[in-house]
């Protein structure tokens, strides 16, 4: 495990996770007021079982999500097909690279994350649902749940209701909190307490009723197969229109969608737990380059959860974040309003 010598800087004093005040406070970080000092760099965080944390009580007792066990294993069984030559076209390959950015940074890391969980900035309301209906199509829950789960999160970041703290183990915060039932997020009722602010829009409500977000990852999944179709049948008939329409399925849903997913999961696992710190926090997380470059900026964690609510995560000059750069130009068209910043940057 990674250590730095670098210094790390104490949490500014007014470090908050969201302005949504119908929604319990989220865990703030350790601060000595409005001037940062700076202190030794924190070690990496230790194997030992003296770090070790027991799983949320409410997963117990412990109940496998089978929907999500099948769902997940399917689609990861279908990205699996990338290796057959069969399957293989340019514009599939492009069209799960394009989606990456499209599904995966518009939808995740700047719709549920920075606006929707941290409210980092404000924008049109055809604009935040457009970054919600983006979201929905890389199979990570509806909007609702999403958010109040990695509310949850950040109020208890690597306690025992954390929801997803590698320190219980790193399968455990990677993907194994994801299929074990959890009692407050079992149904919208139980987690209703996180996200009043998103429910009072009948947008997001609708959204939570017979698993509606669902179905439209599968009306995206659908969409994107039947354009490969088409540019099959273009390029050369009948027959192509068949390989194109896989060779779309195959790259352009489902390895962009497992990418995406792995992706959000290693800020939960791996950035809490390799990396360095820019900040005391009363956590674990730590900034990683590898996790930053595959999740366009989430994985500058230590920096986040330092400043919740900035809009920008990267807080150093070599840390890119290529999220806070579309948040940026949304701003200077006018798109973006209200905009966190974080203190080095006031």
């Amino acid at each position: 495990m990674q250590s730095s010598n670098a210094p790390t800087r104490s949490a500014p004093a007014d470090s908050d996770s969201t302005g949504a005040t119908a929604s319990p406070p989220e865990s703030r970080s350790s601060s000595v007021g409005e001037s940062p000092t700076v202190k030794p760099a924190t070690a990496a965080i230790a194997s030992d079982d003296s770090q070790r944390l027991p799983p949320p009580e409410k997963t117990r007792p412990t109940r496998v999500l089978w929907q999500y066990v099948i769902v997940l294993s399917v689609v990861h069984l279908i990205a699996a097909f990338a290796i057959v030559p069969w399957l293989f076209t340019w514009s599939g390959l492009i069209i799960g690279i394009a989606g990456h950015f499209v599904f995966g940074m518009m939808g995740i890391t700047i719709g549920y994350h920075r606006l929707l969980t941290h409210r980092g900035f404000s924008c049109p309301k055809w604009l935040e649902h457009t970054f919600a209906i983006l979201g929905m199509c890389n199979l990570q829950d509806s909007p609702a749940r999403w958010v109040a789960i990695h509310r949850m999160h950040h109020q208890h970041s690597d306690k025992q209701d954390d929801p997803h703290s590698p320190l219980v183990s790193f399968l455990w915060g990677h993907v194994g909190w994801v299929i074990i039932r959890h009692r407050d997020f079992d149904r919208t009722s139980h987690y209703e307490r996180y996200v009043r602010d998103l429910l009072r829009d009948r947008f997001y409500l609708g959204l939570e009723r017979r698993g509606r977000w669902f179905f439209i990852y599968l009306t995206h999944a659908a969409v994107i197969t039947a354009i490969g179709a088409l540019v099959g049948y273009l390029v050369g008939g009948s027959g192509e229109a068949i390989r194109y329409a896989a060779s779309y399925f195959v790259w352009g849903v489902a390895v962009r969608t497992v990418f995406v997913l792995h992706g959000t999961w290693a800020v939960n696992s791996l950035a809490h737990v390799f990396g360095y710190r820019n900040y005391e926090t009363r956590d674990a997380s730590r900034n990683n380059w590898l996790v930053a470059l595959l999740s366009h900026g989430e994985g500058w964690h230590n920096n986040h959860h330092a400043e919740p609510r900035a809009a920008a995560h990267g807080h150093r000059w070599w840390e890119f974040d290529m999220s806070w750069r579309i948040i940026r130009m949304l701003e200077m068209v006018g798109l973006a309003k209200d905009v966190v910043r974080p203190k080095s940057m006031r």
